[in-house]
């Protein structure tokens, strides 16, 4: 089941990273010009960085490259997927195997734009770097309290809810 769950995040990640390869650097942020790349979390990542023009023109140069590199998404191996999943015969294996071939694939992109993005980074000023830094803790700071939330279960939820409104 895990891996029925890793092929379908796959497909999702797939999809975000068109959205990311199709990312272009303007003003003071990165603006992603497909709706996808806005659901993904790395999408506004130098938000908050006041970026010179030169820098911004570098930005834009090493994406431009990242999407000349980068091959196309396989939709190919997204028919098969769906396929798989819409046979009258459910087939474990051959959807594990397909799974595991797609996560591959997004692997890849996601290495790319891993160093894509630490190109980026190398690209500001230490200033712009403690910046982006603190920004960072901030947003995981958020996760970790989102993540709390959802490792409580609803009976403690409720209970203490209920608790605090007798008090």
């Amino acid at each position: 089941m895990r891996i029925v769950t890793a092929a379908v995040m796959a497909s999702t990640l797939a999809l975000s990273t068109i959205g990311q390869a199709a990312e272009v650097v303007t003003g003071d942020n990165w603006h992603p010009t497909d709706g996808i790349a806005q659901r993904n979390g790395q999408n506004h990542m130098f938000d908050g960085i006041h970026l010179t023009e030169h820098q911004r023109q570098q930005m834009r140069d090493l994406m431009q490259q990242a999407r000349h590199d980068q091959p196309p998404v396989n939709v190919s191996e997204m028919e098969a997927m769906h396929r798989l999943i819409t046979a009258e015969n459910f087939d474990e294996t051959a959807v594990r195997n397909q799974a595991e071939k797609m996560a591959q694939e997004q692997i890849m992109r996601q290495v790319e734009m891993a160093k894509v993005r630490n190109q980026m980074y190398y690209l500001l000023t230490p200033e712009q770097q403690a910046v982006l830094k603190q920004k960072h803790q901030q947003r995981m700071d958020q996760l970790r309290e989102v993540a709390q939330m959802q490792q409580g279960s609803p009976m403690t939820f409720f209970s203490s809810s209920s608790t605090q409104r007798s008090q």
